[in-house]
């Protein structure tokens, strides 16, 4: 299944289930289709990292953010040939950096954008509207001790992003991990879930997002999705008020 995701909202938007041989390639640009993106910023991961997706996107009047990896080799190799460690220490150019301490780590995200294309080539006339490339340099402290090395995430954009904004957006990307699946395996069980007969797997995905989202919503009872779930099915005014929204 491939899901559509609001970070800002927490709800999930769409779904649809890749076909049998086939990925989230063909997958992603059915739900695009289905969606109304109009004025929002479209944040993939590697895998959606194609020229028909960005096309996609664009004919859709919204934008793209793509994160650039090696199935993308020229591109990859573009940035790496562009990007410097001494860039991340220039005071001037648009930079912005984060710093988080928690579970025994620290973590310093840093972010550069640049909105010269030129250091790419003819391969910036192959992404439909491009007009950003930025960089997110990530270092990690575990326990106190120096960091071992830096992570590199090269993205695209047809967004005419800041680095502060870049940065956000790529994080929000990954908030589905956190507020989607884990809550649908942790909270739902969806993994222990063999259902898969016919089209029951994807008709109990729909269903659970659905829940997902109605529970999400409601913000008369403070507690995790498992609590919502026992008191919704004990408590008929509590049910009644989750599907009332």
């Amino acid at each position: 299944m491939v899901s559509a995701f609001s970070a800002a909202n927490k709800v999930v938007l769409g779904q649809v289930k890749t076909a049998e041989k086939s990925n989230e390639i063909t997958a992603i640009p059915e739900l695009l289709e289905l969606l109304n993106i109009r004025g929002c910023l479209i944040t993939i991961d590697a895998m959606g990292c194609q020229k028909a997706i960005a096309r996609k996107v664009v004919s859709k009047e919204a934008d793209y953010l793509l994160s650039v990896k090696s199935n993308q080799p020229s591109l990859e190799a573009a940035f790496d040939n562009y990007f410097k460690l001494e860039m991340l220490q220039r005071e001037d150019g648009d930079t912005y950096s984060t710093k988080e301490q928690g579970h025994g780590r620290v973590e310093t995200r840093l972010c550069l954008v640049n909105d010269d294309l030129s250091v790419l080539g003819d391969i910036a006339f192959e992404w439909p509207e491009l007009k950003t490339m930025g960089i997110v340099a990530t270092i990690r402290q575990e326990k106190g001790q120096p960091a071992t090395g830096i992570t590199l995430r090269y993205y695209i954009s047809s967004a005419q992003l800041t680095s502060k904004e870049l940065l956000e957006a790529s994080r929000a990307h990954w908030s589905i991990e956190s507020q989607l699946h884990w809550r649908l395996d942790v909270g739902m069980r969806e993994d222990e879930c063999r259902i898969r007969r016919e089209q029951t797997g994807e008709n109990f995905t729909a269903i659970r997002h659905i829940a997902l989202n109605l529970l999400s919503a409601d913000t008369s009872f403070k507690a995790g999705i498992k609590r919502k779930q026992k008191r919704a099915g004990r408590n008929n005014e509590y049910l009644s008020r989750v599907l009332a929204g």
